[in-house]
């Protein structure tokens, strides 16, 4: 990092050094219809899985899901309040999310690399009932934690 100031180079220092092995970080929400309208608005993703309850309903899904990255995304909350920069991300499709489902994300520290100064991360995803939907696991580092201890 030759073009970062001293400050920003301490401010990650210092983020990198309150982040420890074990360390689990949660979000919780409910999606919503709205929340489904605007990531396929902002991706693109016209899946008919997703938008045509028609074709979803003669599926083994029986009615339409929610697109797995906007469930995965919810490690983007959490990831930006460790002001974290992934450098490589990893997910399981377990089981279908829907609209109305309450999903929990938690994020686990599991590794600490002192040389490449990055971090592994564990991320797993459950439902109102309990079942993981999602599972998957991150790489890269923190550069402003904003989360309380």
């Amino acid at each position: 990092m030759p073009d970062a100031t001293q400050l920003f180079k301490q401010q990650l220092r210092e983020a990198f050094e309150s982040l420890q092995v074990g360390q689990a970080f949660s979000y919780r929400r409910t999606f919503t219809e709205g929340d489904v309208s605007l990531f396929i608005g902002v991706t693109g993703d016209l899946n008919p899985y997703h938008q045509d309850e028609t074709f979803a309903g003669e599926s083994w899904f029986k009615r339409r899901n929610i697109p797995g990255l906007l469930t995965a995304s919810m490690a983007t909350h959490i990831g930006g309040m460790l002001g974290f920069l992934a450098a490589e991300m990893t997910f399981q499709f377990l089981k279908p999310v829907y609209v109305g489902d309450t999903v929990t994300c938690v994020v686990t520290v599991m590794e600490k690399d002192v040389e490449n100064r990055q971090f592994c991360c564990a991320v797993s995803y459950t439902n109102q009932e309990g079942v993981e939907v999602l599972k998957g696991s991150f790489r890269g580092f923190p550069s402003n934690v904003r989360l309380a201890k």
